[in-house]
This record gives structure tokens, C-alpha cells and sequence, in this order.
């Protein structure tokens, strides 16, 4: 085998061989040191993400760390890419890890269209890269214009190191080199049983002019070559077997350099060449201007920005930029299919040898909270299909099993994937029913006009069943059984709303017995979950859930850190019950309960947290461990001591959405989303709440999912909400009803 040192003639000019032209192989081998180390994640906070608008390129992009994290095709819960990167060296003193070596700068060429321009600076201020992400609307490609510098004026070698988890996951996948370029696939038993194979194809507009296919960790690890001798002395065409592999192709740079890299995907060779060098052969400025063009337009269909957003430069990106993300939350093949999350959270703790679906699951209340902020916005037609998506894909007609249980007929799962309950494994369906699910697909039904007969058939089910199994429930933060004055308040909202759909479709007999049965748990909800021996400030206000429905008793509710009464335990979800119409905004049992969720403490953290700016944050209950570690800052799956949930900005808005129903100011509720955004605009699931602990910035995004795709609709959901003077997603059936 022909070294590619061989053909150097000084550290950072090529040379090449006689007679060769970029993209050429020059030299073959196969790698047999399989199968490389385990494979694992990105960090769910991504700084950037994408797709086109078009059906046609079912590629959506992301980028963490300052560089392209998990890329998903043809599906939005299949990743098929751990991270794709940079390798930088002068060949003698130094091999730098784009991500590691680099500070990041993440920028928005237009605020309306969802393209990203990272800067990556050295630290040792050697050089830049300037990368530019769009998917192509015509096909299957991720393209990224890369603009090289050298700022010192020194030469150096520039590699494109890629880490593939084709198929969902990174522990059986094919690399080979094709004579100009890198390909590699994968085969999973997916989802129905299904083996999927994904191929992708990596060209540059440059040509390679040296690659290497091998296993992660291993000697043929072209960054593992790199940093023995600071020369890539491998150059496999193939590897031996499947395993967990890695790709890179050296890229000819000088001073400053400019190139494009395809990505291109496909179920076949072929088909995933074409992608990328169709893409290639378009060129980037013709992909960048019609994928541009094509959220420009999309953009342009919504309601204006309102007033509450629209004079303030972070509020505004936030705010188109989280429309944005919601329309890039639907699947491509699964109209109405939006995803929870394009991330893993705490991703780099988690396995990646296999599909880990991470929040590329569809759960139900995600939907709702999703569709409610684009229908405060404008996107009436997404928000339908979310609906029909639930019915249709979602609703469980007989009994199916799930992961250690048996969902019963009229009910939704825990979650699903992008092509619902069809064909999905128990697994995938999740552990557990949440009856504020089944009742807020009814809600979304009634919202969105979902009244026909033959949903109507379905939601009659569905109401019949939360009116033979409820209140009593898995809560929203699914771990908890029991009465939770959250999901109480959509059960009863439901109920009224198939009311109203029964009506509508001439059955008054059932919509008065639902009714009825809504009016007496909303008569009795206070008696079931409001304590009057609590801990916390007059010692009367709604608890977050009890078993028996007796809150003064002396029984407990557990954690990994111990157990608690449950009349010390206290969250927010109560709010709901203003939020719905079930309750007048001024209750003064509610007004109660503010006080003491906003100074109770965990002995750690206080539920409520003000920062130096004013920005208010709130944390989800006391004795939550779903977050990082305080003492390691190691991600949630990871364990450790001192693991605490962190503030999750979702529950700023919720707080600004009572505020606004009471007639008083929601500004720096609205505000605090939108602080809590990344470089990217995203509003994340949690940002950090010490000071005094530097694993994050005091209000930075954490390891969590960003963006959290139910924030981004609470986001959009109180921005317009301000302007309108009351909360839009408030149903009007049951405000009527309630005199609310």
C-alpha cells in the first residue's frame, strides 16, 4: 500500500502523484482492526439545525459544539451521523479537533429562513473555518460551504473527519471509498420489522486528495493515525467487516480556501451519489437560494411577528426562529408526525451502537403543545395535520402492548414513532398511558375542526375511557401516579370538548354524560389535591399529585433521593387549570399556591430563580433529578451524586400565560424564553441555575434537548397571546361553560 507521506514534499504542500487528478484513489487496502469502540451521541443542545420545506429532501441537519452533530434521513426520528468535523495540522507540531480546538460563533445569514453560518476561530488563532448549512429542496443532500484560513500564513493540512451511525445507529455499519468519494451504510430492523438500509455519500467539490476508511478508536482511525506522527499514513478503501467506523478525506487548502461538501443519502449507492453529486453539480449558491427561499416564503405565510417580539432583535429570532423549528419538527413521509426534539438529551452520555429514539418520538402532549403555538401563529393547516395525525396514526383501536403494559382501546401511548402505532415494537411505544394525552388529542380535534363522523367515532371512545379509568393517571412529567391537578384540568377540558364534537354530530346523550362527569371532578379536584397541612408558606395550596385523594394524610411520594410527604410536594401544574378555562384566573386557592411553589426549596435550589437580569426561571418540583450532575457536570443517564432537573424555560411561559389571563404584565416571562435561547435561537428544555457551579453559564442551556420543541410553542403561544390581550389556546367551549 502506497503512504500517503510518501508523496508529501514538505509539510503542507501536496503534491500529487503523476498522472493523478483530485478525487483519484491512491492507494487500496482494506482495515482489519475491526470493530471499533462504542459509538454514543452528540449533546442535545443544538446550536443550529434544518431542512428544507420541500417533501422532496427528507434530510434534516443539526449542529452542536460547532460542528454538525446528528443529520436525520428519511425520517426525523432516524440519525444516521454522530458528529462530522474538521482535522487540522501542520504536519509536525500540533492535530486539532475542530469541535475541541476551535471557540464557536453561530450567526443567521436571515432570520427567516433556518441557514447557519458557524465560525469556528483556533484558539491558537492559527486559522478559521466558516461553514454555511443548507439541505438541498431538490434532494437528499446536506451541503455546507466551507471557507478555510489560514491567519497566521502558515500552511496546513485540512481533513474531513466523519463519524456515520447509519440506520440509527453506529455498531454495524460499511465504509468504502467509490474512486471519489466516501461512502457508508447501515442496516437496522427499524421500526414494523423492517430491515432499513441507509446509504450516504460524502463528496467534495474539491475532490479527496488522500482518504481513509476505518474503525472508531482503532489504528485505522484516521485521527488516531493523524496524532501518532501528525501524517495520515493509512488510506483503507474498505474495512473488513461492520463495525463502528470513521471516515475522512483530505481536502487541498492554502491560504484561503473555499469548497463544498455533499452529503448525499439514499437507499442504495447509486441513489445517494446522485443526491450528492446533483447537489454538487447545482452548486451552493443555487441550493443556498432556493432553500432560503422556501423558508422565506414559509415565513411569510404566518401571521406578522407581533408587537410583543417584534421590536426587540433576540424576542424576534426567537420567535420566527421557533415557528421555524416547528415546521421542521414534522416528518416528511408522516404528514402531522412532529418529533418531540431533533436531539438525544445528554446525547454524548448515550449509546449510540444501537437506535436510540433520544425525543425523535412523537408523544401526544408535545403535539398539542406544539399545534396551539402554530395556531396562535398562524399555521392553521400544520396544526389539522397534527390532529389527523393522532386519530389517524395514533389512536389505538384494540389492545396493544406497550413496554410492560398493555394500552387498552380509545388510548394514545406514551409516545410513538413518526409512523405511529402501525408496526411499532411494545418498546417503542413506551411504558405508560398518560390520560392527558387522550384528552388532548380531543382538545386538538375540537381546535382545529376535527369534528367528522369518523373521528368522531374514535373520540367517543377515548372519552368513555378517561371518563371509565380517570382522574387518576401517570402525570405529565411521567413518573408519578395518581391525582395531578395538571392533568385533571385536560381530562375535564377534554371531556368538554367531546361534548361538543358529540353534539356536533347529533349525540347529546353522551355529551351531557360527559359533562357531567367533567363537572364533578372540577367540583371535587380541590378536595382531592389541595392541602391545608402543607409545608410551604400558609400551608394551603394544590400539591402536585395524590394517590388517595385525601392531601392532608401523612402519605409519601418517593424519588431517588428519598421520600417525602406529598403535601410537601408542590408544582405548577394547578396553572392549567386557569390556562383551560376550568378556573377563574383569580381563584384564590390558585393565587395561593403561586407563593409557596415560587420559595419552595429542594434544599438545593428554590423553585423559583430570578436572575441578576431579571429573567425569571422556574424548576419543575422540589427533589427532581432529572438533569446534570452538580459535582461531576456529567450528563443525566450518566448517574452521579448531586443530580438535580435544572430551570426549564417552558414553565417561564407558563407562569407568563397566568400572569396575562389576571390582566397583568407577562413581559419578562416572554422575555426569559427568549434569553434562555442558544447562539442558535433555539429555547432549550433546561438552562443552568448556579452561579457558583461552572458546568454551564448561569442560564445557559444545559445538556438537555435544544430546542425543546413544546417551549417553542409556549413561545410563540404567549408572544401572540400578549398582543390578543388573553391566552388564545384557551377553549372557548369550556370558558363558556365554567364562566371563566
Amino acid at each position: 500500500m502506497i503512504r500517503w507521506k510518501a508523496v508529501l514534499a514538505c509539510a503542507g504542500a501536496i503534491v500529487l502523484l503523476a498522472g493523478a487528478l483530485p478525487g483519484t484513489a491512491l492507494a487500496s487496502g482494506t482495515a482489519t482492526d475491526c470493530c471499533g469502540g462504542g459509538a454514543s451521541w452528540a449533546t442535545g443542545n443544538k446550536s443550529a439545525l434544518g431542512t428544507s420545506t420541500t417533501t422532496s429532501s427528507p434530510v434534516w441537519f443539526t449542529v452542536a459544539d460547532g460542528v454538525t452533530s446528528e443529520v436525520f434521513y428519511p425520517r426525523a426520528d432516524v440519525a444516521n451521523m454522530q458528529d462530522m468535523q474538521f482535522v487540522v495540522t501542520d504536519g509536525s507540531s500540533f492535530v486539532d479537533l475542530e469541535r475541541d480546538a476551535t471557540n464557536h460563533v453561530v450567526t443567521m445569514p436571515d432570520e427567516k429562513a433556518l441557514q447557519y453560518t458557524v465560525t469556528n476561530t483556533a484558539k491558537s488563532g492559527k486559522y478559521r473555518i466558516t461553514t454555511d448549512y443548507v439541505t438541498d429542496p431538490a434532494r437528499s443532500t446536506l451541503v455546507r460551504n466551507t471557507r478555510f484560513q489560514s491567519l497566521d500564513g502558515g500552511s496546513y493540512r485540512l481533513y474531513l473527519l466523519a463519524n456515520p451511525s447509519m440506520a440509527g445507529g453506529g455498531a454495524n455499519d460499511n465504509a468504502w471509498w467509490d474512486g471519489s468519494g466516501l461512502l457508508a451504510s447501515g442496516t437496522e430492523t427499524l421500526f414494523g420489522g423492517a430491515a432499513t438500509t441507509v446509504v450516504s455519500a460524502l463528496r467534495v467539490s474539491t475532490g479527496f486528495t488522500a482518504h481513509d476508511n476505518g474503525y472508531s478508536g482503532a489504528a485505522s482511525d484516521c485521527l488516531v493515525d493523524l496524532r501518532a506522527d501528525k501524517t495520515l499514513n493509512n488510506q483503507f478503501d474498505t474495512i473488513s467487516g461492520t463495525g463502528n467506523v470513521v471516515q475522512c478525506g483530505q481536502i487541498p487548502v492554502g491560504t484561503d480556501t473555499t469548497f463544498t461538501v455533499a452529503l448525499g443519502y439514499g437507499g442504495t449507492a447509486a441513489a445517494a451519489t446522485s443526491a450528492a453529486s446533483g447537489s454538487l453539480s447545482s452548486g451552493f449558491s443555487a441550493v443556498a437560494t432556493s432553500y432560503r427561499s422556501g423558508w422565506n416564503s414559509y415565513v411569510g405565510s404566518l401571521k406578522p411577528a407581533p408587537a410583543s417580539v417584534s421590536g426587540d432583535t433576540q424576542r424576534r429570532r426567537a420567535y420566527y426562529v421557533a415557528a421555524m423549528a416547528l415546521k421542521t419538527a414534522e416528518d416528511k413521509q408522516h404528514p402531522g408526525a412532529s418529533v418531540a426534539g431533533l436531539a438525544t438529551p445528554w446525547g454524548n452520555f448515550t449509546n449510540g451502537d444501537q437506535l436510540n429514539d433520544g425525543y425523535h418520538r412523537v408523544w401526544g402532549r408535545d403535539l398539542y403543545q406544539q399545534a396551539t403555538g402554530l395556531l396562535a401563529a398562524g399555521d392553521t393547516a400544520q396544526a389539522k395535520r397534527m390532529a389527523q395525525f393522532l386519530w389517524n396514526s395514533q389512536w389505538i383501536g384494540s389492545p396493544t402492548a406497550g413496554d410492560g403494559t398493555t394500552y387498552p382501546a380509545g388510548s394514545f401511548p406514551r409516545y410513538s414513532p413518526v409512523s405511529g402505532v402501525s408496526g411499532a415494537s411494545a418498546q417503542q411505544l413506551g411504558c405508560c398511558e398518560q390520560l392527558d394525552q387522550d384528552a388532548d388529542a380531543i382538545l386538538l380535534a375540537w381546535l382545529t375542526g376535527l369534528t367528522d363522523a369518523s373521528t368522531y367515532a374514535k373520540v367517543k371512545t377515548t372519552a368513555n375511557h378517561i371518563v371509565a379509568t380517570g382522574p387518576d393517571t401517570t402525570e405529565r412529567w411521567e413518573e408519578q401516579y395518581g391525582k395531578s391537578p395538571s392533568s385533571v384540568a385536560a381530562e375535564i377540558a377534554g371531556l368538554i370538548a367531546a361534548g361538543a364534537i358529540a353534539r356536533a354530530n347529533g349525540d347529546t346523550a353522551s355529551a351531557t354524560s360527559w359533562e357531567s362527569t367533567a363537572d364533578s371532578w372540577r367540583n371535587s379536584l380541590a378536595g382531592w389535591t389541595v392541602t391545608t397541612s402543607g409545608y410551604w408558606g400558609g400551608h394551603t395550596y394544590y400539591e402536585r399529585l395524590d394517590r388517595a385523594g385525601n392531601p392532608n394524610d401523612g402519605a409519601t411520594i418517593c424519588f431517588d433521593e428519598g421520600c417525602f410527604y406529598e403535601h410537601d410536594v408542590t408544582d405548577f401544574g394547578f396553572l392549567d387549570l386557569v390556562r383551560l378555562g376550568i378556573r377563574p384566573a383569580g381563584d384564590t386557592t390558585i393565587a395561593s399556591s403561586v407563593a409557596p411553589t415560587a420559595a419552595a426549596s429542594d434544599g438545593n435550589s428554590a423553585m423559583q430563580v430570578t436572575l441578576p437580569n431579571g429573567d425569571v426561571y422556574f424548576h419543575r418540583y422540589p427533589h427532581d433529578n432529572y438533569g446534570e450532575s452538580t459535582s461531576t457536570c456529567n450528563g443525566w443517564p450518566a448517574g452521579g451524586t448531586q443530580r438535580f432537573g435544572r430551570l426549564w424555560p417552558v414553565l417561564s411561559g407558563e407562569r407568563g400565560q397566568y400572569e396575562l389571563a389576571n390582566g397583568r404584565s407577562a413581559a419578562v416571562y416572554l422575555k426569559s424564553m427568549a434569553d434562555s435561547a442558544n447562539d442558535g435561537y433555539f429555547v432549550p428544555e433546561q438552562v443552568w441555575d448556579r452561579a457558583d457551579v461552572g458546568c454551564f453559564g448561569l442560564g445557559r442551556p444545559t445538556g438537555s434537548a435544544g430546542p425543546l420543541m413544546w417551549a417553542e410553542g409556549q413561545y410563540l403561544r404567549l408572544a401572540q397571546s400578549m398582543d390578543a390581550g388573553h391566552n388564545l389556546d384557551t377553549p372557548s367551549i369550556v370558558k363558556s361553560r365554567y364562566g371563566t
